[in-house]
């Protein structure tokens, strides 16, 4: 349990060892994804342009200007977990929606249109670029994590990944400040929704906990790590958990992360699996003593309540 397995995405037993990972672990690497390693590497470069600019620049993409949307820029600090601010700044994309889709029209939170710098040229095309990628990947992962429940390849695509939410983040981590309020770049967390995919630099500093305690899940070359989310934690009954983790950027250098959310539908109804056994509630273990088994509605209704936390004021300009 020292470190985290490796599913190929492009082997015929890619379901079995994403069985094999969930159980154990609830993270893994991911290779043979096909996302093109030149997509990734431009999309750091362009990004690390953006959060080199002044601050002043950053702030005209201030994710008060995106409203309901909730795209744009945060400023170091200004995002919580548990309570305490994270030690990074980022910027919030999503799909880019158009003013006439039925979503927009309807003021649904979390559609719309994004954010884009126009002092960073070739940034809009590179995240949508990546994104698309992004999302062809969750569309095979939660096939494969269909069949290695004994499910039809189809199952989460037919009931809630058919139209997925998506959303994407640049983040940028400076260098670990030592005072105790500002330990960690984000602190213990799960992830809301069923797939994360994750791009990290080369720097390092995410943590996953395991039954035996925090271990380190260092960057691999053209690889991804993934995780699940909280919703496959209730669909699954627990069978399949999500991970907490964290990161702490000691390296001395700036770190960049890019993690892919591949969400339920916003108006999907969430429910468990039928056949997987009875609940393995969690609740006293979990980082906040929530419980995802108790939890009733659509996904919109469960990451309207986390992101409201993560960003108190947001919710207030955003009349959400």
């Amino acid at each position: 349990m020292s470190s985290l397995p490796m599913v190929d995405l492009s082997s015929a037993g890619a379901a079995r060892s994403i069985r094999t990972a969930c159980l154990e672990h609830g993270f893994f690497y991911l290779v043979g994804h096909g996302v093109p390693e030149e997509l990734g590497q431009r999309l750091a470069r362009l990004s690390r342009e953006f959060f080199a600019a002044p601050l002043e620049q950053k702030m005209s993409l201030r994710m008060e200007l995106g409203g309901r949307a909730w795209r744009g820029y945060f400023r170091l600090g200004d995002e919580l977990t548990s309570g305490r601010p994270d030690q990074k700044e980022g910027l919030y994309f999503g799909q880019e929606l158009s003013e006439d889709h039925p979503e927009v029209r309807a003021g649904t939170p979390m559609h719309g249109r994004n954010l884009f710098p126009d002092f960073v040229p070739g940034l809009a095309e590179t995240v949508l670029e990546y994104m698309q990628a992004c999302e062809r990947v969750g569309h095979a992962l939660m096939q494969g994590i269909a069949l290695s429940l004994d499910l039809p390849a189809t199952y989460f695509s037919e009931r809630y990944t058919g139209e997925p939410l998506c959303l994407f983040r640049t983040f940028h981590y400076p260098p670990h400040r030592a005072t105790p309020e500002e330990s960690w770049g984000v602190g213990e967390h799960t992830d809301y929704g069923v797939l994360t995919i994750l791009r990290q630099d080369e720097v390092g500093g995410l943590q996953v906990k395991s039954p035996g305690g925090w271990i380190e899940a260092p960057p691999i070359p053209d690889s991804f790590v993934c995780n699940i989310g909280d919703m496959l934690d209730r669909m699954t009954g627990g069978l399949y958990k999500s991970t907490p983790h964290r990161v702490r950027n000691d390296s001395g250098r700036s770190r960049l992360s890019f993690p892919f959310f591949f969400d339920p539908n916003f108006r999907a109804e969430i429910r468990p699996i039928e056949g997987l056994g009875p609940i393995r509630e969690d609740q006293q273990e979990r980082w906040d003593g929530a419980s995802v088994h108790q939890f009733q509605g659509s996904y919109g209704d469960y990451v309207l309540a986390k992101v409201s936390k993560v960003f108190p004021q947001l919710k207030v300009d955003a009349q959400l």
